[in-house]
């Protein structure tokens, strides 16, 4: 099948919900794409998939999925088979009891490859010639979550896969063409993520793409495009793991402290209607029936209690905080807030009056722009396709990892810092010593370094997967290549004493964003390594 014929779609994977974009050739327009059994379909909302996941036979594997599992009344039930929130715990390290299903020890990684791998097979099944596909990615993923979604997405026949920021796929499926600086605020499931992004057209002849971020397959299909490519720049983002499902929980603690109900599978469920009510209506109510105690509860909420819940649990001065660190970050790019020029909202937690409230209070009501909160991701992932170009940086700081005497354990010198543009046009250098009598080898050991402000604790309370914030005075860090080849990457003949510098390393980020090293032997003079990539970076 020749390219020019192949489809290409997007996958807005998301905490409490998917979409699924396709590009329509024949209208050259984004549309979202409706699965049978799988899509949820609501007055006046596009297609979405519930991001839920039952498993009825952990070895065949036979799962459910999606809008399936509401309508079979499986997401209510207290059934450890039953999986929501599930992609919060990918690539994060888990607490608590995990469950084993049919003899077989079952992950969130592994249930999130099951629920996109059904998905991509029968959107095969619909459209025979998909070939090309995007996935969008929370900005303030770490990079064992990227890392397990290009793995799950080499596992599938497909000839392209790539991966782009959620916050840019937003910018671009809003398509304002006459206001070019956005301030995207995707408030989703799971995720709080802002970038300020500015769309332009680049020079010519300048057509290099910059910001595929996962791709494979012997032809680039963005390249068959004739269109002269857009270029979406990103100057500032910021993330933190704040979403719909904090909100939830917070919900359903405030109705279990006042009315003495349950926390489980069901009262999640209804809070959550509560709060899909609340987004066009001043008041809501549920009826709760514990078919235990055969007592039955009135639920109400108006969105004035709602606000104090969300005040209560520091909600808007997390936002605050994560604006002011991207405003920060656009200030050091020459742009100040009078700048932006739309403000747009993505994501159902963006729908919450009181958010767009605190929104319009930091901007102009004019600006604000909140019409495609669902949609605007999967629509503006697509445009990778459609020849269009994205010069990123990194969002991730990065360190090497050391052995401190006087602390007797590890630490990590910072490397390379957070916003650093890539292909990086100067190397980073640095000269380490032997930290023993004797060394044999050196020690390259790479960490990406979280923010310091709060962290997700992901573990299992008797069936149920909480998700809950901590917060912490250090830096979460994540190994990135711990292994025995990192710990022994170059032998050093004679070996290193103490006491002075012994090599001398060099450090620089590709396009592609793999950080390579060039290692050179002080004491010889030698080359020890040129140029080799140790790390994929985020």
């Amino acid at each position: 099948m020749s390219d020019t014929l192949a489809s290409t779609y997007a996958i807005d994977f998301g905490t409490s919900n998917t979409v699924i974009a396709r590009w329509n050739p024949a209208t050259q327009q984004a549309e979202t794409v409706k699965l049978p059994t799988l899509s949820q379909v609501l007055p006046n909302n596009p297609p979405v998939i519930p991001s839920l996941v039952y498993v009825e036979d952990a070895r065949s594997p036979k799962i459910l999925l999606g809008q399936t599992v509401r309508d079979r009344g499986l997401d209510i039930a207290q059934d450890s088979r039953f999986f929501r929130n599930f992609k919060r715990g990918i690539g994060s390290g888990m607490t608590g009891f995990l469950p084993e299903l049919d003899g077989c020890p079952v992950t969130l990684e592994q249930v999130g490859q099951w629920y996109l791998h059904h998905l991509i097979r029968q959107l095969q099944d619909q459209d025979p010639s998909l070939r090309s596909l995007t996935v969008t990615v929370p900005v303030d993923s770490f990079e064992s979550y990227r890392h397990w979604l290009g793995q799950v997405c080499q596992t599938v026949d497909l000839e392209q896969v790539r991966l782009l920021d959620e916050p840019t796929a937003a910018a671009l499926g809003y398509g304002l063409g006459d206001r070019s600086t956005m301030l995207v605020i995707d408030a989703g499931g799971g995720t709080l993520d802002l970038a300020v992004v500015k769309l332009e057209t680049p020079q010519t002849g300048d057509r290099k793409p910059l910001g595929f971020l996962l791709k494979w397959g012997s032809k680039n299909l963005a390249e068959t495009s004739s269109q002269r490519p857009q270029l979406a720049r990103v100057l500032a983002k910021s993330g933190q793991n704040l979403g719909g499902a904090d909100i939830d929980d917070w919900l359903a603690a405030h109705f279990a402290e006042t009315q003495g109900l349950p926390i489980s599978s069901l009262t999640l469920r209804l809070v959550e209607r509560l709060k899909i009510q609340l987004s066009s209506q001043e008041q809501a109510s549920e009826v709760y029936f514990n078919d235990e105690t055969l007592e039955s509860y009135e639920l109400n909420l108006d969105r004035d209690r709602f606000r104090q819940i969300l005040e209560q649990h520091h909600f808007f001065e997390r936002l605050d905080d994560a604006l002011n660190q991207v405003l920060r970050q656009a200030r050091r790019q020459g742009l100040e807030p009078g700048d932006i020029d739309a403000v747009l909202l993505v994501g159902g937690t963006a729908r919450i009056p009181a958010l767009r409230d605190w929104v319009i209070d930091q901007f102009s009501a004019e600006k604000v722009q909140s019409d495609r909160p669902f949609e605007a991701i999967a629509h503006g992932a697509l445009q990778l396709s459609q020849g269009l170009e994205v010069k990123d940086f990194l969002y991730h700081s990065y360190g090497i990892r050391y052995w401190d005497r006087r602390a007797n354990a590890h630490g990590w010198h910072p490397l390379i810092s957070q916003g650093q543009p890539y292909p990086m046009p100067v190397p980073v250098e640095l000269l380490l010593g032997a930290s023993q009598d004797n060394q044999p080898s050196i020690e390259l050991v790479i960490g990406e370094l979280g923010n310091e402000t709060s962290r997700t604790e992901v573990f299992f309370d008797g069936d149920r997967l909480v998700t809950r914030q901590t917060s912490g005075n250090q830096p979460m860090v994540q190994a990135l290549n711990d292994t025995e080849q990192a710990r022994r990457l170059a032998n050093l003949d004679p070996p290193g004493y103490p006491g002075s510098d012994r090599i001398r390393l060099l450090f620089q980020v590709d396009g592609d964003r793999q950080l390579r090293v060039t290692v050179e032997d002080l004491l010889t003079n030698k080359i020890l390594i040129n140029n080799r990539a140790v790390v994929q970076l985020s």
